[in-house]
């Protein structure tokens, strides 16, 4: 594995911090990629990865995200991200979390950590009996999943008018990646609009539970990045977007709550080469970290809203640069967030 600097998606990160307890088994890894705008902000993804370099990679693309997530939402908060590597039974324990909790105090407020994949608001509240530096607590947001399904809806309505000239999404074909807290959110939202749902998920026995509830087609996860349909929407894990997968894609838009969508980054401009409208994840997203960090600057649920109401306005203003300069929408957000963390 090469000198941590010199990995691709290093990006002067600010500070990247390892702990290894042997008496708990907790490997973890906070990744603080800026500080500029505030407190780094993100959450905690407990998750079985292949190898240790993988794991690193995820913290440092996802400590990024955050970053450009917090300033393109208008969040005081900069960016940062924890992994926790658990083992393949995914073996969580209270004395892991304890000793998780005291890493993040050790880091004095610099990291504000949240929910993620893996980590649930139970572990949240466990978290916080040892440090002070956690957010979405219950009485301040809590699950963030249902914020950001509407801030995804929100998008794909915009995105769906973007590519198809369409008002409303009646008729409007989505296949959806992914129906867990996000994805099924959206998928409800979608569903009383009138439109048509093609859906998929690793659990299959809560995609079809699902598609029996709303009157959708369920298929394969191998299946859904192929489906013919107007809207691709993206909300289980990332780096989905590659090479290989985008050339399959047969929809106008993509457009969902996945992290990291962009396997590599240049996917974004084989999206443009091929027509596609690709809405930038940590601008769509951004609803769940907008709730979640409500008790930052004391914002009410009429601020939370409102902010998440903004989203489709920050896509149309992204879309727009991109069809005046010819640079991608992942290129021009990118800009975007650089400029406001003083990059």
């Amino acid at each position: 594995m090469p000198a941590l600097w010199d990995l691709p998606d290093f990006d002067h990160h600010e500070s990247v911090h390892l702990f290894d307890d042997a008496k708990t088994g907790l490997q973890a890894i906070i990744a603080i990629h800026s500080t500029y705008v505030g407190p780094a902000a993100g959450g905690t993804r407990f998750w079985h990865y292949a190898d240790k370099a993988a794991a690193v990679t995820d913290a440092l693309r996802l400590s990024r995200g955050m970053s450009y997530k917090n300033a393109m939402a208008g969040l005081p908060a900069g960016g940062g991200k924890a992994v926790i590597l658990a083992d393949a039974a995914r073996t969580k324990t209270q004395d892991m979390l304890d000793c998780f909790a005291r890493a993040v105090d050790s880091l004095g407020g610099r990291y504000i950590t949240a929910q993620d994949v893996g980590m649930s608001e139970a572990d949240m509240v466990s978290l916080s009996n040892n440090t002070a530096h956690v957010a979405g607590l219950p009485g301040q947001g809590g699950d963030p999943g249902p914020y950001t399904a509407r801030g995804v809806y929100l998008g794909v309505k915009a995105a769906a008018q973007r590519a198809l000239g369409v008002e409303n999404m009646s008729g409007v074909h989505v296949a959806v990646q992914g129906v867990g807290s996000v994805g099924g959110g959206l998928a409800r939202y979608l569903a009383a609009d009138g439109a048509k749902l093609t859906i998929a998920d690793v659990d299959n026995d809560r995609a079809v539970a699902l598609a029996q509830e709303l009157g959708a087609t369920c298929v394969a996860v191998g299946d859904i990045m192929t489906v013919k349909a107007d809207v691709f929407s993206p909300n289980a894990l990332g780096a989905i977007l590659t090479e290989a997968s985008v050339p399959a894609l047969r929809v106008k838009a993509v457009a969902g709550g996945a992290n990291n969508q962009l396997a590599l980054g240049p996917e974004g401009r084989l999206l443009a080469e091929r027509g596609i409208l690709y809405a930038p994840d940590y601008v769509i997203n951004a609803g769940g970290i907008i709730n979640v960090l409500r008790h930052i600057d004391k914002a009410g649920d009429d601020a939370i809203n409102m902010r998440i109401d903004a989203i489709p306005a920050r896509l149309h203003a992204i879309w727009d640069e991109s069809e005046g300069t010819g640079t991608t929408p992942a290129e021009v957000a990118d800009q975007m967030a650089k400029k406001l963390i003083g990059r």
